[in-house]
């Protein structure tokens, strides 16, 4: 049986930008993907308006919690997302790399955050096509 490609999310806090790609991935793969994420200096909690914004469109994430991104985690995955957190953000030969620059959500409303969450939704889709097409 072959083994389950994974995809880690990176940003710095590991509570808005990559909670939702995650969560994104998991509600769209299924169990066909191994979802991992985590940050380069991880925050105490997911951020609540990110929560809710995820909410809105039958996603929970509340039982995330911000982990600290370790050399481990990036070697045991098939493709690494960064988001903003620039050179923090290890990059290891023969891994997929993909930067997507979007905006921070902390500290923004709700409507920059939903901009966010479906911009995040639209890179998922096509990260997840790309995976299941080419591996």
């Amino acid at each position: 049986m072959r083994r389950k490609p994974s995809v880690l999310f990176v940003c710095v806090h590991n509570a808005g930008r990559s909670q939702m790609a995650a969560g994104w991935l998991r509600h769209l793969s299924g169990d066909r993907i191994e979802v991992r994420s985590a940050g380069s200096e991880p925050a105490d909690q997911i951020n609540p308006v990110a929560i809710e914004a995820m909410r809105e469109v039958g996603i929970d994430i509340t039982g995330q919690t911000p982990a600290r991104l370790t050399w481990d985690a990036v070697e045991a995955s098939d493709a690494v997302v960064t988001m903003g957190c620039g050179d923090a953000c290890p990059v290891f030969p023969g891994r997929r790399h993909e930067d997507w620059k979007l905006t921070d959500p902390a500290g923004q409303p709700l409507d920059v955050v939903r901009q966010v969450r479906d911009d995040i939704k639209a890179r998922v889709m096509q990260l997840l096509a790309s995976i299941e097409q080419h591996g």
